[in-house]
């Protein structure tokens, strides 16, 4: 599976598309909320994939005031998105969606590349 980027520079992040990952209208909008509370003007979504969870993979996101030099940076809705290259592997073509959900609540991944996940949704595996 490829990922489709362009480079930015020998020491920038390279810039991706949506065809390795995209938000939701529910994401985006509630990520510029955030981005704007932390005072991240230039500020992203990091997206990683580690190890961990009942089916192996999980997801871990946190808001970062800029993107690392070998991320890839993808912009959806008018948010920066950051994954580093290990990663981009697993989440190609996913979905990150937001809701308010009282017992689901949160964010969420649709992620075509999970052949399985627990039953609590937290992990998956490839």
């Amino acid at each position: 599976m490829t990922t489709p980027t362009t480079h930015s520079g020998s020491t920038g992040p390279k810039v991706g598309s949506e065809k390795l990952v995209k938000l939701s209208e529910a994401a985006a909008s509630h990520l510029m909320g955030l981005l704007q509370k932390k005072e991240y003007p230039m500020g992203a979504l990091k997206v990683s994939v580690v190890g961990g969870g009942c089916s192996g993979l999980q997801y871990q996101m946190e808001l970062v005031p800029g993107a690392g030099p070998k991320d890839i940076v993808v912009e959806s809705r008018g948010v920066r998105i950051s994954v580093d290259p290990k990663s981009a592997v697993f989440i190609s073509g996913s979905e990150v969606d937001f809701s308010t959900d009282l017992l689901k609540g949160g964010f969420r991944v649709t992620n075509p590349n999970a052949r399985a996940t627990c039953s609590c949704g937290d992990s998956f595996s490839t």
